[in-house]
């Protein structure tokens, strides 16, 4: 596969200590097996891909549509399915399980996740927006100002995509360049410094990183 890619559960963060004695704050992933499902071809589907799955699902959750599908791959039913494109055609077949051991202390990896929802919330919240003076006599502390230019015209309203107050989070995200500091493929575990996308028990998605190690200057 030209990139690595693996899906899993964020577990929770917690701290691991160096041989020096240094502390470093990590999230622990669990994967478990990534099965996968379909390969795609540039003869197929115009282009080369991967279907992954991963995690359990019972029975009576997956519709004859999808039921099809994974009787055609003659794997088990899955709960999360992802498809990752390639630049080549892939080197795994369908069937073939891809574990946590396809990563390695030390990689810089693009994790995936969907922020936690974080309700409604205003323009200073949201957006980082200044607020306003706090004096007595100001009439306007955390509201917005004003939104600027309207399209003209009868009817008239805000431009679509003004940054305002509203639903804060429950989007996709992705933070780039983490290091792996530990893979235990016994326990099917990632360990990732720093913090990454979503809640516990969230679905996030670890690659290699768009973003490698600059190669050093002569």
């Amino acid at each position: 596969m030209a990139k690595k890619t693996i899906l899993g559960i964020k577990l929770g963060m917690t701290q691991i200590f160096t041989e020096d004695g240094q502390v470093i704050p990590v999230t622990v992933v669990e994967s478990g097996n990534n099965v996968v499902i379909r390969n795609k071809t540039v003869d197929t589907d115009g282009y080369y891909g991967v279907q992954i799955g991963f995690g359990e699902i019972k029975d009576k959750h997956v519709n004859k549509p999808m039921k099809g599908m994974f009787d055609k791959a003659g794997v088990k039913p899955v709960k999360y399915i992802r498809e990752i494109r390639l630049d080549s055609e892939s080197e795994f077949k369908v069937g073939d399980v891809i574990g946590v051991d396809i990563f390695a202390a030390g990689d810089l990896v693009d994790v995936v996740g969907t922020s936690k929802g974080k309700g409604f919330a205003g323009g200073i919240k949201r957006h980082n927006f200044a607020r306003g003076p706090m004096g007595h006599g100001s009439k306007s502390h955390r509201e917005p100002g004003s939104t600027g230019a309207m399209l003209s015209g009868p009817g008239g309203r805000v431009i679509k995509g003004k940054k305002l107050p509203g639903r804060m989070g429950g989007v996709r995200t992705t933070v780039q360049r983490l290091s792996v500091v530990r893979v235990d493929a016994d326990r099917n575990l990632i360990l990732i410094k720093g913090a990454i996308p979503g809640p516990k028990k969230g679905f996030v998605i670890v690659k290699e990183t768009v973003k490698p190690k600059k190669a050093a200057k002569k």
